[in-house]
């Protein structure tokens, strides 16, 4: 951990206070053994050579950097382990691995200092991009911004940095622009991405129906879009027509994939992209977990 700080670190150093033992402090508070990082400092108070304020000041000047790092270098290790001892899950697309990320944007109503509870402008905790490898179940990657009002757009090319050939990435609506969708794609990687409403199609096929995914009945056809070097890309583009509307009202919602038929039928594209977080456990053959 210490060696790990000392390669990403730029401004913060150690002095009194190890960063191996602020991680091991938010540990005990990540796992829930103690309900708040001042009940963590009172229980470790005697392996600790700083007061409490020590500890708050150095948690407030951990870089994204390295905590993005601690990520990585945790997910590394794990997955070593997690593949030593055969515990990773089957493939939800055989021949591709799957990736999927999302964002986190905390609201006005969050919990916050007080005196900016009120204040729609007010300064918010940071937000981040995370990765999950569901085949290990592991977070593998962070990608940090400090702040919370910025758009996710603005992190795409860190994401993007991340893709390799035969990556198949789960995305939310926010994700589907012709850059990142083109990026992909440029990466040799797939995509499942729920359409956003802005996104230009420059053509359609006829929908048919592909049967039933567990939410209500899936369409599917051939639409195109413009690449950002101006050539046509032609995609799959799947209808899900649920039973239920969803919590934002919606009765019906659109993925955009690159992935064949051969790797996936339409109603497997729908299930992936419906129960990307919530519902991984129940996507894989068989019922594991």
């Amino acid at each position: 951990m210490d060696n790990l700080f000392a390669n990403h670190a730029v401004r913060q150093y150690e002095h009194k206070l190890l960063f191996s033992s602020v991680v091991d402090l938010m540990g005990v508070v990540v796992c829930k053994i103690q309900p708040s990082v001042c009940a963590a400092y009172q229980a470790l108070e005697d392996t600790l050579p700083v007061k409490l304020s020590a500890v708050y000041q150095k948690l407030d000047g951990i870089e994204p950097t390295v905590t993005a790092s601690l990520v990585e270098h945790s997910a590394a290790r794990l997955g070593s382990i997690v593949l030593a001892l055969g515990g990773q899950m089957p493939p939800l697309l055989p021949g591709l691995r799957v990736r999927i990320c999302d964002g986190n944007h905390f609201k006005a109503t969050d919990h916050r200092l007080a005196v900016l509870r009120e204040t729609k402008a007010g300064p918010l905790p940071g937000q981040a991009l995370v990765v999950l490898d569901p085949s290990l179940m592991l977070a593998t990657h962070m990608i940090p911004c400090e702040d919370a009002h910025a758009q996710e757009r603005s992190l795409f090319s860190s994401v993007l940095a991340l893709v390799e050939p035969n990556d198949c990435w789960i995305n939310d609506r926010n994700f589907c622009t012709v850059g990142f969708l083109s990026g992909v794609r440029a990466r040799d990687g797939f995509f499942v991405i729920r359409q956003h409403a802005n996104f230009p199609i420059a053509s359609c096929g006829p929908l048919r129906p592909r049967g039933r995914c567990s939410t209500g009945a899936v369409f599917e056809q051939r639409v195109t879009f413009l690449g950002e070097d101006g050539k046509t890309i032609q995609i799959r583009r799947i209808v899900i027509r649920l039973d239920k509307p969803s919590e934002d009202g919606d009765g019906e919602i659109a993925i955009l994939t690159n992935v064949s038929a051969r790797h996936a039928t339409a109603a497997r594209i729908a299930d992936l992209y419906l129960e990307r977080w919530t519902g991984v456990p129940r996507l894989f053959p068989g019922g594991i977990l």
